[in-house]
């Protein structure tokens, strides 16, 4: 059971709810039960949401995803970092020690291969264009998305969508995310299933 979050950007223009509400309508297919929350772009929310919700629905996997106003892309973050923190959430709140977790790892990477998963979409043909990063922006993003790792041991992924109609509408970034966390689905549970055939020799 995965569950996915937006985190909205700084700017309300983005209308990531467009996208979500896409999302939920075309859901995942019967086998997977699918959860969205929108969390705010706010440190300390962050901080307490994330470890909750993992307590509440202990999930196979949780997709977030962030709109960024650079993006030209459907982009896949490979990690997470814990530093570097010092742009002001929507309450004005910086971390005064500006990182997500006292003496955690500089960085987290995800358990998901996330080139196995952009070929993957690449090739379903779909007009969208997907790419690959290592670098999630020292701001909300990239602290939820380290938080949810820390909290996970790995098991999150983020993915970073342009804004609304630059160039793609919410009906093809709804699909693309729908394409994009089935093929994550598959490459876990492959990749679990190979280190569950090593374990029994």
């Amino acid at each position: 059971m995965p569950w996915v979050n937006s985190c909205p950007a700084k700017s309300g223009l983005f209308r990531t709810s467009h996208v979500r509400e896409e999302l939920e309508k075309l859901g995942l297919g019967d086998s997977v039960d699918l959860h969205v929350y929108e969390i705010p772009v706010e440190y300390k929310t962050v901080q307490r949401l994330i470890p909750a919700l993992w307590e509440k629905h202990s999930p196979q996997l949780v997709v977030h995803v962030g709109v960024s106003g650079m993006a030209t892309t459907v982009t896949l973050e490979k990690c997470g970092h814990n530093k570097g923190y010092k742009g002001l959430d929507n309450c004005r709140f910086c971390p005064g020690s500006q990182c997500c977790v006292e003496d955690g790892p500089e960085s987290i990477d995800s358990i998901i291969d996330m080139d196995a998963v952009c070929q993957r979409v690449t090739t379903l043909g779909l007009d969208v264009s997907v790419t690959i990063s290592q670098d999630a922006g020292r701001y909300l993003c990239d602290f939820t998305y380290y938080t949810s790792l820390y909290q996970s041991h790995g098991r999150s992924a983020f993915v970073h969508v342009p804004p609304l109609g630059k160039p793609y509408n919410a009906d093809q970034l709804g699909r693309a995310l729908q394409a994009i966390i089935e093929e994550m689905l598959d490459v876990l549970e492959q990749s679990e299933g190979k280190l569950s055939c090593r374990h029994k020799h």
